[in-house]
């Protein structure tokens, strides 16, 4: 296997905990698959530190954070006024569950709720949880038993969210038994359309597919409690859907008497321009799921916005835990919102997706194996394709030379690499890390699958 990637101190711990960890022993299996595709094992990276808009790994290497700790500091790393507000709330309080700032979290919260729509909040952990819980209040609140949701879509990896996730069909090879209560619907990528039909046309039959097909042919309407829906596809490759769609399918629920829930653990706060995801379409849920941003990436909080209906006098629909709400999440919480509001954070996010945009737009025509650059604010996603070759490995390698350069984005099991900058980056720190970037794509255009040490992609297969 080769590890000339990775140095030495990050190497040598990594091959210490693969005895030890979940998954241990699968980076073997992967580099080996790697390989015999013609490409270099990914590259593995552990951090040392991290401070505002960069991070260190072990060996000392500074790196340009576009990875934002899964899209989780929206403030950057380790924000210090953040970091004060956790301490002080955990030295006042340690950890009771009865403490005063939980009500001050929720009346914020509700007073930004999509038009002001969503008053109540039940206080979760993580996404993963916060999905659960919201699914099972609308269950128990409509009384029906079945829940849609769509392809590509990623809500947790908790029981409930795999079964409700439909990120790929291997996410729930295992859980056949358990899955009776969801319901999978097509989304309208922008790529991969089926043939002879325009985006348009697709998600024509996309809303169709919704509103005809599974209440005739899947399940009926009446037995349906709500459409699950991610206002932009985060983990399943930064999909970003035209604002109608949202708009079809909140005008479906309501002919069918459905429930619209907003996942936007990812997309909220700031992260596609707006507030709220949804704000784009001009859509309001009937639930709404957040977390991630909210508590700058200091502490765990979570938790889902309902109408008073739903969750004001609802016992069924039990929900949070032990580590629900803690004095130190909420702290960070109400930190957190008092920044973006007071440092107008969410136009500084804005001015920096519009720089994303201009150093982004010609790389479809600049860079063959460029596919798609899309994005929502500073949701970004980027597709790689060449013919004869597996965009996995494509977009691994792309990730990889941007390592090599100095920046750290995210590149899963799909041919995209996606970025989610801080909301408050410097400017001057985007534009150097995407042009890091495009000098990785050109390298590995240029090149081939192995830059530096390996031939060049094989004449004939490339479209070049």
């Amino acid at each position: 296997m080769t590890e000339s990637f990775m140095g030495p101190k990050t190497r040598a711990l990594l091959r210490r905990g693969q005895p030890y960890l979940k998954g241990g022993a699968r980076y073997d299996r992967v580099a080996a698959a790697s390989e015999q595709a013609g490409f270099r094992p990914p590259r593995q990276l552990i951090v040392d530190r991290a401070e505002g808009d960069f991070l260190w790994d072990l060996d000392g290497q500074r790196y340009i954070d576009f990875q934002n700790g899964w899209a989780t500091n929206p403030l950057g790393n380790c924000h210090p006024e953040i970091l004060e507000a956790v301490q002080a709330a955990q030295r006042r309080y340690g950890f009771h569950w009865e403490h005063p700032l939980r009500i001050p979290v929720a009346e914020h919260l509700a007073a930004l709720s999509p038009g002001q729509a969503l008053p109540r909040f039940s206080f979760e952990v993580s996404g993963t949880e916060a999905v659960e819980a919201a699914v099972h209040a609308a269950l128990c609140h409509s009384d029906r038993r079945y829940i849609i949701a769509f392809a590509s879509s990623f809500h947790g990896e908790g029981l409930g969210t795999k079964l409700v996730s439909a990120y790929d069909s291997n996410n729930y090879v295992g859980l056949e038994a358990w899955s009776g209560g969801v319901i999978r619907a097509p989304f309208p990528h922008s790529e991969a359309i089926p043939p002879n039909l325009t985006l348009a046309q697709y998600q024509d039959y996309c809303l169709w597919y919704l509103e005809e097909h599974i209440p005739r042919y899947v399940m009926a309407a009446n037995n349906i409690a709500a459409v699950i829906i991610e206002p932009a596809l985060a983990e399943g490759g930064n999909w970003v859907p035209d604002p109608t769609f949202l708009q079809g399918v909140r005008d479906i629920c309501d002919r069918r008497d459905w429930l619209m829930i907003a996942d936007e653990v990812l997309t909220g706060v700031g992260r596609t321009g707006p507030m709220w995801a949804v704000e784009h379409s001009g859509v309001i849920p009937d639930i709404m799921v957040v977390g991630k941003h909210l508590s700058g990436g200091i502490e765990p909080f979570a938790g889902f916005s309902a109408r008073d209906d739903i969750l004001g006098d609802n016992p069924r629909a039990t929900g949070g835990s032990t580590f629900a709400g803690t004095p130190a999440g909420c702290a960070a919480a109400l930190k957190t919102l008092e920044i973006i509001d007071r440092d107008n954070v969410l136009d500084h996010g804005q001015s920096l997706a519009d720089l994303a945009q201009e150093v982004m737009s010609d790389w479809t025509e600049r860079f063959q194996i460029v596919s798609e650059v899309r994005g929502l604010g500073l949701l970004i996603g980027v597709s790689f394709e060449v013919d004869g070759y597996d965009g996995v490995h494509v977009a691994r390698t792309v990730r990889d030379e941007m390592l090599k350069r100095g920046v750290w984005a995210l590149c899963d099991f799909q041919p995209q690499v996606r970025l989610y900058p801080a909301l408050n980056m410097a400017p001057d720190v985007l534009r150097s890390g995407l042009e890091a970037m495009a000098e990785a794509i050109a390298a590995v255009e240029q090149s081939g699958p192995q830059v530096g040490d390996y031939p060049a992609w094989p004449s004939g297969n490339v479209g070049f």
